[in-house]
């Protein structure tokens, strides 16, 4: 999903079409990262509906960032991009738990393990 489909809705609006998403059975690629409080929301809701919606195991979510430079000038350019841009120098993973069997992530790259059906 493009970070332009979800810019332009609050953070309340975003949780909502990414559960509608993964109650749909679909795993979500996300162009950036959600902040903190709506992964936490996320996780919430989603705690909430464990046991009251039929066959809903949870979700999974793992984020990859890129590579933080520890020098000045790409310091500089990246607080800038991220005050002009937002978080998108990375990329989230949401999707059903019972779809999901396991992430792994390093610094570098993200594995998806999916369930056999």
């Amino acid at each position: 999903m493009p970070y332009p489909e979800i810019e332009h809705l609050n953070s309340s609006e975003r949780v909502r079409k990414l559960l509608k998403m993964v109650l749909s059975n679909k795993v979500i690629l996300l162009q950036g990262k959600l902040k903190p409080e709506e992964e936490a929301r996320l996780i919430e809701d989603t705690m909430a509906m464990i046991g009251h919606v039929k066959g809903f195991k949870g979700v999974e979510l793992a984020v990859l960032s890129s590579k933080k430079e520890n020098s000045l000038l790409p310091l500089i350019k990246s607080g800038i991009a991220k005050l002009l841009l937002g978080d998108r120098d990375a990329m989230t993973v949401v999707g059903p738990a019972s779809i999901i069997k396991d992430i792994k992530k390093d610094p570098s790259k993200m594995e998806l393990f999916l369930k056999n059906k």
